[in-house]
């Protein structure tokens, strides 16, 4: 009995491997330059953001609070990934532990989703801001905005929790070898042995739930924006409106599209090398942390200033 009870294994590996960008591992040091200044780039804009709207109080409304939310999320997200992505790439540092690996994987995909809920919410703020402007302070209070972040943080957790418990149950016979940079679903499915039916469903409808129903509401809101836009009577009135929506019509572009583009790229280019696939996963992590305080920063008067006057102050 102690014999055959020593001789029990782990149903899974102490640790996985992470090859990085398969096919392309002789240009890791140079792939990791623009990885690396985007990741430079999303750390100083996204803090710079919070400062900003934490510092200011008269930048203490709905519009920011949710841009802040945006910000923080982008934080957690990009880094999440992009460290072991770079100590990949710098120092062969492949390995990342059983527990790890889902906890990174549980990171990633629950940020991701707030992200949607939180561009959901923005396009709510917008809406309103425009179509309803007389009650924009009685509609968004401060306990409102609350319940919405709390709510996009219960409905990710709701949904990934379940994803470890699943991937902890499968046995891995295919080895530890991810062929990816982090830890995604999909590529630890891959190695998995037995029925991983459930896991490929589940993984599928919470994609579609989550894109497919935040996606809908929010053109929905710009629907309503845009009729309401159009019944201004002057021109300017009708520019000033849309202007206040740019900035978040490029966030939700900045998301959105690369989603769009990895899921066709999924189906029509099947027999694309793996390394197309991934460098897409990535520019889908990358994009929306490093581009969003651009978009925000300049194309929103009051936070262009306040970055402005805070560099300002430095040099003098």
């Amino acid at each position: 009995m102690a014999t055959s009870a020593s001789n029990i294994t782990s149903t899974h590996p102490a640790v996985f491997v992470l090859m990085g960008i398969p096919g392309l591992e002789h240009l890791h040091n140079w792939i990791s330059i623009p990885f690396c200044s985007a990741y430079t780039l999303a750390l100083l804009g996204n803090c710079t953001l919070l400062f900003i709207i934490q510092a200011d109080a008269a930048l203490h409304e709905p519009m920011y609070f949710f841009l802040a939310m945006l910000a923080a999320i982008d934080l957690v997200l990009s880094s999440t990934t992009l460290p072991k992505m770079l100590a990949i790439f710098w120092f062969r540092d492949r390995e990342i532990s059983f527990y790890g690996c889902l906890v990174q994987m549980f990171f990633l995909h629950s940020f991701s989703i707030m992200e949607s809920a939180v561009l959901l919410a923005m396009a709510f703020d917008r809406y309103v801001a425009i179509c309803k402007p007389l009650h924009y302070t009685m509609v968004l209070t401060g306990p409102l905005i609350t319940k919405i972040g709390m709510a996009a943080v219960a409905r990710a957790v709701t949904l990934m929790t379940p994803l470890p418990f699943l991937l902890k149950r499968f046995h891995y016979c295919r080895g530890p070898m991810i062929a990816h940079c982090y830890c995604e679903h999909m590529a630890v499915v891959r190695l998995a042995c037995g029925d991983t039916r459930f896991n490929n469903i589940y993984g599928i409808a919470v994609a579609m739930f989550i894109v497919v129903l935040d996606l809908l509401f929010v053109i929905l809101s710009y629907i309503f924006i845009l009729l309401a836009v159009l019944q201004l009577a002057s021109q300017e009135a009708r520019y000033k409106a849309f202007g206040t929506c740019v900035s978040h019509v490029g966030a939700i572009l900045a998301f959105y599209t690369p989603v769009v583009i990895s899921s066709v790229m999924h189906r029509v280019a099947r027999r694309a090398s793996p390394h197309v696939h991934i460098l897409f996963a990535n520019f889908y992590l990358l994009f929306p942390p490093m581009i969003n305080p651009i978009i925000y920063g300049i194309r929103t008067k009051q936070i262009r200033e306040r970055v402005l006057g805070l560099f300002l102050r430095k040099d003098a």
